[in-house]
């Protein structure tokens, strides 16, 4: 989720969180009030930062989560995407992508526009 859309859908970023509990992730940050924040990465040259929305760990690996919401700037979210899978794989962590329905679609044509098409969206 890009910052524009974090104000509007804090409601859906807790039932994740809650989601994440309930199957065993342990250690959650996330860019959400009353949780620590996870860590950003800013963009050399640009003076954006990068912030995963959710960080967990589970039997010692840590994952990258992000929610994926129908957004105006989707150019902006396919960044976010490959440059977390990217750091996720050169860390050998783990990136996953949580959608809900009505957002199905958009998720997978994103996914398929970047050639993340292996990535299978968590549905919540």
């Amino acid at each position: 989720m890009i910052k524009l859309d974090k104000s509007e859908n804090t409601e859906f970023l807790e039932k994740s969180i809650h989601h994440l509990e309930a199957t065993g992730f342990e250690n959650i940050k996330a860019d959400l009030e009353g949780y620590e924040k996870p860590k950003s990465y800013s963009r050399k040259g640009a003076d954006e930062k990068i912030t995963p929305d959710i960080v967990a760990v589970k039997n010692g690996r840590k994952y990258f989560f992000d929610i994926s919401l129908k957004s105006e700037k989707p150019r902006l979210l396919k960044t976010k995407w490959l440059f977390l899978d990217t750091l996720s794989r050169m860390k050998s962590n783990r990136f996953r992508i949580i959608t809900t329905r009505g957002h199905y679609k958009f998720t997978d044509t994103m996914l398929e526009d970047i050639n993340l098409s292996n990535k299978e969206p968590i549905k919540i």
